[in-house]
């Protein structure tokens, strides 16, 4: 059987428009870059390679390349390198990859995509699409943003301006680790109440550390907050942690870095289409380690949202 037989109907005769993020995973793209391309050469595939140096640059071309009829689009970087992608493609006629080089790369191992670059290339392109779930969130701003994998707001939010900002050279978890004990300093726990509209959920307030909603298992490069999620399960998942002193984060920090498990009693749960966070004053939530816009923030999952390139399973 040949190369181009065992590619899915997707990629077979199509070129594939791979969108690079220049800085992802602190300049690993471009190191990356020459390896990826050989990958397509061996799968005998057509692809143009569109180098970008932000999320408003490669919203933009993402947006020409669809209204040119290109129908594969892959983001070549991290977690807020696809949702830049997802952003521009949401509701058309498109299929969607990512390559994972970023700092965190959860919604690609939600997918099922192995960590090394080049071993995920070689996934993606033999894989299959399937339509997987977005989240949808609409900020105080009057902004309305998607996001794949994890948000939130409190401290993770606080951690995720430092993790874009002075600690984005550093690799992996670390990076996440690092951004939050920076955040720490100086950090006191909010007054959150979590409304959840369309449901008989009673509300709940509470002084929290943060609350996240996922659609992926993790995030933060593989902290495990909500480990029964899938991004096929039409929900999203809420994990809130409730306050702890400075003593007991910095308790839970080594877990994290080995395992990437929360053991905490102080963590509430919930499985839902839609929540609402606001906040004793406003702050800032994030999704996929990107500010979105401030509380209050009300966030929904959007079930099928896009097609996604997967590993092939038979």
């Amino acid at each position: 059987m040949s190369v181009q037989a065992k590619l899915p109907f997707a990629l077979r005769d199509s070129c594939v428009v791979v969108f690079i993020n220049s800085t992802a995973g602190g300049g690993r793209a471009r190191v990356y870059l020459p390896r990826i391309r050989r990958v397509f050469e061996s799968f005998q595939i057509r692809a143009q390679f569109v180098m970008t140096n932000s999320a408003s640059e490669l919203e933009s071309s993402a947006k020409t390349a669809i209204s040119q009829d290109q129908h594969v689009l892959l983001a070549m970087g991290g977690d807020g390198t696809f949702q830049a992608l997802v952003n521009a493609a949401f509701g058309a006629n498109v299929v969607l990859g990512v390559l994972p080089i970023g700092g965190g790369n959860d919604f690609a191992a939600a997918l099922g995509l192995p960590s090394d670059p080049v071993k995920a290339a070689e996934a993606v392109l033999c894989g299959q699409p399937r339509l997987v779930d977005l989240v949808r969130a609409h900020t105080a701003d009057g902004l309305t943003r998607l996001y794949a994998g994890g948000g939130g707001v409190g401290l993770d939010a606080e951690a995720a301006h430092y993790a874009s900002g002075a600690y984005r050279h550093l690799p992996g978890r670390l990076r996440y680790i690092a951004s939050t004990l920076r955040a720490l300093v100086g950090y006191r726990p909010l007054d959150v109440r979590v409304d959840f509209p369309g449901s008989d959920l009673p509300p709940f307030k509470a002084r929290s550390l943060l609350v996240a909603v996922l659609n992926s298992p993790t995030y933060g490069a593989g902290l495990r907050l909500a480990p029964g999620a899938s991004v096929e399960d039409g929900s999203l998942h809420v994990v809130m942690i409730e306050e702890l002193s400075k003593f007991g984060v910095l308790t839970l920090l080594p877990r994290l870095m080995g395992s990437g498990e929360l053991r905490t009693s102080r963590v509430k749960r919930w499985r839902v289409p839609r929540v609402r966070l606001t906040t004793c004053r406003s702050r800032l939530f994030h999704g996929d380690g990107e500010i979105l816009g401030a509380t209050p923030v009300e966030i929904e999952v959007v079930p099928r949202a896009i097609q996604a390139l997967v590993p092939w399973k038979d």
